[in-house]
């Protein structure tokens, strides 16, 4: 999860039409949860109202690893008894330039690796061999 810039979190709306929305500000909160600022999220918290079954997908994306996890959100709000913690985190990371009312909390039910095909299909590639791929397809 660290070495991810964003997640990518998965809802549906009422009506069963998927949303994925690129998020910025998250981390993990205790062992079984991960949380995210709400930021321009509109989209997202009105799905996750109605149907709090979500993905959220995490990625290295030179090492091309990362993992997904399905889970139940919630969205809460200040008044919520851990929302001071929850936003004392999040904050630290937006260093208060990003405000939001609400954050999405995500208890964690499953979770399952990703990787790159390349890793599957061709055993001996390392992360290092696959960072410097990257690095040169991607122009670093």
């Amino acid at each position: 999860m660290d070495k991810s810039v964003l997640c990518w979190l998965a809802t549906t709306s009422k009506d069963n039409t998927p949303n994925v929305s690129p998020k910025e500000i998250f981390t993990h909160y205790n062992d079984d949860c991960v949380i995210v600022a709400n930021i321009a999220s509109p989209q997202s918290v009105k799905n996750i109202k109605h149907n709090p079954k979500v993905c959220v997908s995490f990625l290295d994306i030179l090492a091309q690893k990362g993992f997904q996890v399905k889970g139940k959100a919630e969205i809460l709000t200040k008044s919520h008894t851990h929302f001071p913690d929850m936003e004392n985190l999040l904050t630290q990371m937006t260093e208060g330039k990003f405000p939001f009312a609400t954050i999405t909390k995500i208890s964690v039910e499953h979770v399952k690796p990703i990787i790159a095909p390349k890793y599957i299909l061709y055993p001996e590639t390392t992360e290092e061999e696959q960072i410097a791929s990257a690095r040169k397809a991607y122009g670093l």
